[in-house]
């Protein structure tokens, strides 16, 4: 059996470095967490969280999925949103898609890819939605909108939740932005879809 030693010898490698670099890294972290943003992003392996913004390990609460949905019956990403908000009381929520994204790319092909199919049907809906702006683009033009557009539609359905109607219905300092991410250089986007309140929706 292959036990991946490989990446354990990574990870004690990892550990020497950061106590050098600081011998109380790891007692301080462990003592609290209390970051100041959630980021709701894809699974996608080229896009992590931390790396992107250059923040260290504890500065982010993460949830992603397949093409960063925020869907109303997803109790995973509901119950992610719910602690980073009462629990963790963020101030900050960033929806985070990017460029190539293989599942707006997937919701697109006309073929059937299986159980995903099911999770794509939101990113179809999007498309749906917004066909006036979309239909007639070069393919890899309409991808790319395609995926800003699902961008800002997942902020508004992380503001149109209990939650956060919740939170700022009693004061909360909650702002949710919208950016995407360009994996062919690195550079995030700001999508200019910042809500801080119900009345912005």
């Amino acid at each position: 059996m292959k036990n991946l030693k490989h990446l354990f010898d990574r990870n004690l490698a990892w550990a020497a470095e950061c106590r050098q670099e600081n011998p109380d890294f790891f007692s301080r972290l462990s003592q609290q967490q209390d970051p100041e943003y959630l980021w709701i992003g894809c699974s996608d392996s080229r896009v992590p969280a931390n790396q992107i913004v250059n923040l260290p390990p504890g500065a982010v609460f993460v949830h992603r999925n397949i093409a960063n949905l925020v869907v109303h019956t997803d109790l995973n990403c509901l119950s992610v949103i719910q602690f980073a908000v009462d629990v963790l009381k963020v101030k900050h929520i960033i929806v985070c898609g990017h460029y190539g994204c293989g599942g707006i790319e997937a919701a697109m092909e006309k073929r059937e890819h299986g159980l995903i199919d099911n999770w794509l049907r939101h990113i179809r809906d999007v498309y749906r939605f917004n066909a006036d702006q979309l239909d007639g683009l070069a393919q890899e033009e309409m991808l790319n909108l395609l995926c800003e557009l699902n961008v800002r539609e997942q902020v508004t359905n992380v503001c149109n939740t209990t939650i956060l109607q919740k939170a700022w219905k009693e004061g909360a300092e909650l702002t949710v932005h919208g950016w995407i991410y360009n994996i062919s250089d690195g550079i995030l986007k700001d999508l200019d879809a910042c809500i801080s309140s119900p009345q912005e929706i």
